[in-house]
């Protein structure tokens, strides 16, 4: 069963983490059906908003991978439903 989920990530040095973030979220292409960005280099920080809809495993796997990288700071939320 599949789920939707909204991932939120913060980038707090995305000039180091980006390139990491992006091979990431590459490998996952599959189950990512949308992305939001918001640059705040006064902060020097990246907001992203991931949207996805996968197998529970799938999503936990790509945001466990997206958490090891360093200085990203990641929180999910999952539908009730399944789909």
């Amino acid at each position: 069963m599949a789920k939707i989920a909204v991932i939120g990530a913060i980038l707090e040095d995305p000039k180091k983490a980006n390139e990491c973030f992006n091979e990431v979220v590459s490998e996952f292409r599959g189950i990512v059906k949308g992305r939001m960005g918001l640059p705040m280099p006064e902060h020097n920080l990246g907001v992203i908003s991931l949207t996805v809809m996968g197998e529970l495993d799938e999503i936990n796997s790509f945001v466990g991978k997206l958490g090891k990288i360093e200085g990203v700071s990641v929180k999910t939320a999952f539908s009730k439903k399944d789909f």
